[in-house]
Protein backbone atom coordinates (compact mmCIF):
# COMPACT_ATOMS: atom_id res chain seq x y z
CA UNK A 1 0.00 0.00 0.00
CA UNK A 2 2.80 2.43 0.87
CA UNK A 3 4.51 1.73 -2.48
CA UNK A 4 1.36 2.62 -4.41
CA UNK A 5 0.90 5.89 -2.50
CA UNK A 6 4.58 6.72 -2.94
CA UNK A 7 4.42 5.99 -6.68
CA UNK A 8 1.32 8.19 -7.11
CA UNK A 9 2.97 10.97 -5.15
CA UNK A 10 6.10 10.73 -7.26
CA UNK A 11 4.16 10.75 -10.54
CA UNK A 12 2.02 13.70 -9.52
CA UNK A 13 5.09 15.61 -8.29
CA UNK A 14 6.90 15.09 -11.59
CA UNK A 15 3.80 16.16 -13.50
CA UNK A 16 3.58 19.37 -11.49
CA UNK A 17 7.27 20.03 -12.06
CA UNK A 18 6.90 19.75 -15.83
CA UNK A 19 3.93 22.12 -15.80
CA UNK A 20 5.07 24.74 -13.31
CA UNK A 21 8.87 24.83 -13.68
CA UNK A 22 9.84 27.59 -16.09
CA UNK A 23 11.13 26.34 -19.39
CA UNK A 24 13.77 27.88 -21.58
CA UNK A 25 12.84 31.42 -22.54
CA UNK A 26 11.13 31.38 -25.91
CA UNK A 27 11.00 35.13 -26.35
CA UNK A 28 13.15 36.21 -29.25
CA UNK A 29 14.27 39.78 -29.41
CA UNK A 30 15.55 39.17 -32.92
CA UNK A 31 12.80 38.33 -35.40
CA UNK A 32 12.77 35.00 -37.20
CA UNK A 33 12.15 35.78 -40.89
CA UNK A 34 10.82 33.33 -43.47
CA UNK A 35 9.79 33.11 -47.09
CA UNK A 36 6.75 31.24 -48.28
CA UNK A 37 5.73 29.86 -51.67
CA UNK A 38 2.40 28.23 -52.36
CA UNK A 39 -0.46 28.05 -54.75
CA UNK A 40 -4.19 28.49 -55.14
CA UNK A 41 -6.42 28.08 -58.20
CA UNK A 42 -3.38 27.39 -60.39
CA UNK A 43 -1.63 30.63 -59.42
CA UNK A 44 1.68 30.75 -57.57
CA UNK A 45 1.53 32.76 -54.34
CA UNK A 46 4.38 34.35 -52.39
CA UNK A 47 4.85 35.76 -48.91
CA UNK A 48 7.49 36.94 -46.47
CA UNK A 49 7.04 36.96 -42.74
CA UNK A 50 8.72 37.52 -39.42
CA UNK A 51 8.08 36.25 -35.92
CA UNK A 52 9.05 37.75 -32.57
CA UNK A 53 7.68 37.23 -29.06
CA UNK A 54 5.20 34.57 -30.33
CA UNK A 55 3.52 37.04 -32.70
CA UNK A 56 4.13 37.30 -36.42
CA UNK A 57 3.35 39.33 -39.50
CA UNK A 58 3.18 37.91 -43.01
CA UNK A 59 2.87 40.03 -46.15
CA UNK A 60 1.92 38.20 -49.31
CA UNK A 61 0.66 38.21 -52.86
CA UNK A 62 -2.22 35.98 -53.81
CA UNK A 63 -4.07 35.11 -57.00
CA UNK A 64 -5.37 37.87 -59.30
CA UNK A 65 -2.78 40.30 -57.93
CA UNK A 66 -4.30 40.43 -54.45
CA UNK A 67 -1.85 41.85 -51.90
CA UNK A 68 -2.34 41.73 -48.15
CA UNK A 69 -1.00 41.15 -44.69
CA UNK A 70 -1.76 38.71 -41.90
CA UNK A 71 -1.21 39.00 -38.16
CA UNK A 72 -0.25 35.65 -36.62
CA UNK A 73 -0.26 34.23 -33.09
CA UNK A 74 2.13 31.35 -32.37
CA UNK A 75 1.90 28.71 -29.66
CA UNK A 76 5.45 27.70 -28.71
CA UNK A 77 5.69 24.00 -28.00
CA UNK A 78 8.95 22.08 -27.53
CA UNK A 79 9.28 20.79 -31.12
CA UNK A 80 6.67 22.56 -33.22
CA UNK A 81 4.96 25.94 -33.20
CA UNK A 82 1.40 25.96 -34.53
CA UNK A 83 -0.12 29.32 -35.43
CA UNK A 84 -3.39 30.96 -36.42
CA UNK A 85 -3.90 34.30 -38.07
CA UNK A 86 -6.22 36.79 -39.66
CA UNK A 87 -5.49 39.27 -42.43
CA UNK A 88 -6.84 41.62 -45.07
CA UNK A 89 -6.30 41.38 -48.85
CA UNK A 90 -6.97 43.73 -51.76
CA UNK A 91 -8.77 43.00 -55.04
CA UNK A 92 -12.04 42.33 -53.20
CA UNK A 93 -10.57 39.29 -51.46
CA UNK A 94 -11.33 40.81 -48.05
CA UNK A 95 -10.65 39.01 -44.78
CA UNK A 96 -8.29 36.02 -44.84
CA UNK A 97 -7.85 33.32 -42.24
CA UNK A 98 -4.67 31.31 -41.90
CA UNK A 99 -3.15 28.53 -39.87
CA UNK A 100 -0.16 26.25 -39.95
CA UNK A 101 2.84 24.91 -38.14
CA UNK A 102 6.56 25.65 -38.05
CA UNK A 103 9.24 23.25 -36.82
CA UNK A 104 12.97 23.56 -36.30
CA UNK A 105 15.02 21.67 -38.87
CA UNK A 106 18.40 22.65 -37.40
CA UNK A 107 19.58 25.12 -34.80
CA UNK A 108 19.36 28.02 -37.27
CA UNK A 109 16.82 26.86 -39.87
CA UNK A 110 13.12 26.09 -39.59
CA UNK A 111 10.53 24.80 -42.03
CA UNK A 112 6.78 25.10 -42.04
CA UNK A 113 3.55 24.45 -43.82
CA UNK A 114 0.38 26.46 -43.73
CA UNK A 115 -2.90 27.41 -45.32
CA UNK A 116 -4.27 30.86 -46.06
CA UNK A 117 -7.82 31.27 -47.34
CA UNK A 118 -6.63 33.75 -50.02
CA UNK A 119 -3.15 32.40 -50.85
CA UNK A 120 -3.87 28.68 -50.44
CA UNK A 121 -1.46 26.02 -49.19
CA UNK A 122 2.18 27.06 -48.79
CA UNK A 123 5.58 25.87 -47.67
CA UNK A 124 7.88 27.98 -45.53
CA UNK A 125 11.64 28.20 -45.04
CA UNK A 126 13.13 30.49 -42.41
CA UNK A 127 16.19 31.29 -40.34
CA UNK A 128 16.79 31.89 -36.63
CA UNK A 129 19.44 34.33 -35.49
Amino acid sequence: MKKAVLAKLLISSLSCLTVFVPSQASAQFLPQPWVSVGGKDGDVTYAVGARALDFGVEVGRGPDGAVGADVLKFLSLPVISPYVGVGWYSEDKGVAFSGGVQAGATDNVFIGAGYNSVRGFNGQLGIKF
